[in-house]
């Protein structure tokens, strides 16, 4: 302790990497600060702050005049980490969920939550000014590529203010009337070219489902237009969601689509619009987010959480954004290794209580994988697989991702047929 550097007239300074020091040393803990810059940074009333009798109040005095929180580790290992809006802990959920239920206790009371909390969703997204603004024009396609029982064939469509968004659609080789899916892709590996999500979508087309995915803002082919940087914008939060939207636009005009049989089925970041989209589109019949839905995570990226949408109504979380589905089919994936690990005993209970209020607990379901971390995996695709055979009526016998073709980026990517 540096006592005779410490006066009132100094307002009791000290640098805060030594405060951290000591406050390893009292309380036998380490402190990793890899994430933030302490130096230079000097805290007022620093041994004030201390409180013998308590680590986390010790730690929120010490951190949060500098907007830094720490984050729980393993053994005595604590990490010290910028402030997260759209990241907090399990018993911040628990608290949030806590909250939420005083706010509803029948059918009626929620109905009235609910047309709350989607109006402002959607003011705050700011999503309907650019709806009225996008061109009417209907997409341009490449040429049909037919593999083994499906085909994939690329699309360019003109949304607003001259952009454009650009994606695959894969449909099953059989002709009819087939339910649509539209696929949001994440942050996984490659975006919509990697082999997972072409696994995915091959696979359901295969079994009956017509699919598409497209590029996430500012990644693949909308990186050609916007730049890398926009994927890191609100803006990307409110062009993907639009782009999804138009998308869904005209695919249901299609004569091979089943306007009863829509679904909606994303993983990660591509959970996460699933769930919005879920929320602002009343044309979805089955929603499947996987790896994403959170009650303290909002997502990681500004393509998710770039607008306030999650001070709808006061403050809501994804959690609630997907209740909003209730009472149509709903399933929800997670895994023991992500902010997903908390569903079975937090989030799907609170969904069950919501779908209970229209007698429809049977309507939403949980695949929880505890050993598992944050991917796309194969179990969480058979998850998939089982809730849209189940729901939509998909030919089992066609489930079978070794006879999925596994394109290049380039054939992938939208060129105009001559």
């Amino acid at each position: 302790m540096q006592a005779s550097a410490q006066t009132f007239e100094t307002r009791f300074t000290r640098p805060l990497s030594d405060v951290i020091k000591d406050i390893e040393k009292r309380f036998d803990v380490k402190l990793k600060c890899s994430d933030v810059d302490t130096t230079g940074l000097r805290l007022t009333y620093a041994d004030f702050r201390i409180r013998p009798y308590s680590l986390d109040e010790t730690l929120q005095n010490v951190l949060s005049p500098f907007d830094f929180k720490v984050v729980y580790q393993n053994g005595n290992l604590w990490k010290v980490k910028p402030y997260e809006y759209a990241r907090r802990q399990p018993a911040d959920g628990e608290k949030m969920i806590a909250y939420l239920n005083t706010l509803y206790n029948n059918k009626e009371q929620w109905e009235a939550r609910k047309e709350i909390v989607r109006k402002e969703v959607r003011e705050r997204l700011g999503i309907d000014p650019l709806l009225a603004q996008c061109v009417n024009e209907a997409p341009q396609y490449t040429k049909i590529r037919k593999l083994d029982g499906y085909t994939v064939q690329n699309f360019c469509l003109k949304t607003v203010n001259g952009h454009t968004v650009k994606g695959s659609v894969y449909a099953p080789a059989k002709k009819g009337k087939h339910p649509l899916i539209i696929c949001p892709n994440g942050h996984f590996l490659n975006g919509r070219y990697g082999k997972v999500q072409q696994q995915r979508l091959g696979t359901l087309a295969r079994m009956g489902a017509i699919c598409v995915d497209y590029d996430l803002w500012g990644w693949g082919e909308s990186e050609d237009e916007v730049g890398t940087k926009a994927h890191r914008t609100p803006e990307a939060h409110v062009m993907q969601i639009l782009n999804g939207i138009r998308i869904l636009d005209w695919m249901i005009k299609r004569k091979d689509v089943d306007v009863t049989r829509v679904g909606v089925n994303g993983g990660s970041g591509g959970g996460t619009q699933t769930v919005l989209l879920s929320v602002l589109d009343d044309r979805y019949t089955a929603s499947n987010p996987v790896v994403s839905m959170s009650s303290w995570f909002d997502g990681g990226c500004p393509c998710e959480s770039g607008m306030p949408i999650q001070l709808a109504g006061g403050g809501t979380c994804n959690a609630e954004l997907a209740a909003l589905f209730a009472p149509k089919p709903m399933m929800v994936v997670s895994d023991g290794g992500d902010w997903t690990s908390t569903t079975p005993e937090l989030e799907y209970p609170y969904l069950q209580r919501i779908y209970g209020f229209y007698g429809s607990k049977d309507k939403v379901s949980n695949i929880h994988l505890p050993k598992e971390r944050h991917d796309f995996g194969p179990n969480k695709r058979n998850a998939v697989y089982r809730f849209f055979i189940d729901t939509f009526g998909l030919d089992e016998s066609m489930l079978d991702e070794d006879k999925i073709t596994i394109e290049s980026e380039n054939t992938l990517r939208f060129t105009p047929k001559k």
